[in-house]
């Protein structure tokens, strides 16, 4: 078995789903038995001596908390650890990799939305990680994609090699997010001010693909009708300008309630406590807060782009993301609780199938392939 380095310093510690990848992928790998080396940020040492106990942890400078610094030193850093540490092979898993290391490298894609979505992103970041991506896919020697969907679109936009591309589904840890009890749901509900009013949940960040403007204006057509409708709980990232515009549309009746980021101990209850947890992305590589919600035992309303059909199957229900499509959708699961119940449980059952251990073996794979 080689052994690897993993750059867990490499992903910010404010980007939600991907660090809960890294996480973990990590724990999963020294579940496995992985010789595994972690490099992070000095202030992630302990977690990840917690989460990985079989793993040398190395933190890294204090100034890698710059982006710009880290991105510099991760050419010239990481390379020089990995030799101190005897590494075989390196994973980077945030689309850019050290160039230079003389090692064979691993790198995770995990979308290419960059490049097939352009307007749903800033021009900056956009044209950052259009490069970043061309890059990697380039110079690595394997590169680990989380879904199928993801493997065809980065053949399909960058000509890539599909024989040097493995995909390797993210798993859910069912500790963190299970079926919630009672209190839990109480508890959640309460953080967010509800007071034992019913609920439609959002979880994710709020860029423009992520569809929320969509939802805010389909929530309120489904609920236009009825005598005591529910709220739409929108949690996670930044409060956009589109996000507002589309608050400010709906009638005043038409309840939005707006937490920001959620502590990760009350996604159970507030996942879970939801009537239907709406997830209408225009695309995604994966679809992480799908498989999350499922596992919480939310019934869950998706599209069916990119790689979310991969991820929820026929254990969740599908809409367009228009907003009248949208309003369609939900206004029948609201109506329907039996319909709701199937969902629950089809969601419970697939969220199972889909593990860290199975991902961390799928990533040993992409690891002894780039070494050999």
């Amino acid at each position: 078995m080689p052994r690897v380095l993993v750059d867990a310093a490499a992903v910010p510690a404010d980007r939600g789903a991907l660090i809960r990848y890294v996480d973990g992928l990590v724990a999963g790998l020294d579940r496995a038995g992985a010789d595994l080396v972690v490099v992070c940020q000095r202030a992630d040492a302990e977690k990840y001596g917690r989460i990985a106990p079989s793993a040398r942890i190395v933190p890294g400078p204090v100034s890698i908390t710059n982006r710009a610094a880290r991105l510099a030193w991760e050419q010239t850093g990481v390379p020089l650890l990995a030799r101190q540490n005897s590494v075989d092979v390196i994973h980077a898993p945030y689309y850019s990799i050290p160039l230079r290391s003389g090692l064979p490298t691993v790198v995770t894609v995990h979308d290419v939305t960059w490049f097939t979505e352009p307007d749903q992103h800033s021009a900056v970041k956009a044209s950052f990680f259009r490069s970043a991506t061309r890059t990697a896919v380039r110079h690595a020697n394997r590169v680990v994609v989380p879904s199928k969907a993801t493997r065809e679109e980065l053949v399909r936009v960058l000509a890539a090699d599909p024989t040097r591309i493995d995909v390797a589904y993210h798993g859910v840890d069912q500790a963190m997010f299970h079926a919630p009890g009672e209190e839990e749901v109480r508890r959640a509900a309460e953080r967010l001010g509800l007071h034992g009013r019913p609920y439609v949940a959002f979880l994710g960040a709020l860029d423009p693909r992520k569809n929320v403007p969509n939802l805010i204006r389909g929530f309120a057509a489904a609920v236009k009708s009825l005598d005591e409708p529910p709220a739409l709980v929108i949690g996670g990232g930044v409060h956009e300008d589109d996000v507002d515009a589309a608050c400010r549309e709906v009638e005043a009746t038409v309840k939005v309630v707006r937490p920001g980021y959620l502590r990760i101990p009350d996604l159970p209850g507030f996942l879970g406590g939801a009537l239907v947890v709406a997830f209408p992305s225009l695309g995604e590589g994966f679809g992480l807060p799908v498989l999350e919600a499922m596992a919480c035992g939310a019934p869950v309303l998706t599209t069916h782009r990119a790689s979310l059909p991969e991820v929820g199957g026929e254990a969740v229900a599908y809409t367009e993301p228009d907003a009248d499509s949208i309003a369609e959708a939900l206004a029948a699961l609201l109506a329907s609780a039996d319909r709701r119940a199937a969902l629950r449980n089809a969601g419970l059952a697939r969220a199972r199938e889909f593990t860290w251990e199975a991902s961390a073996e799928a990533h040993l794979s992409a690891y002894q392939r780039a070494v050999e």
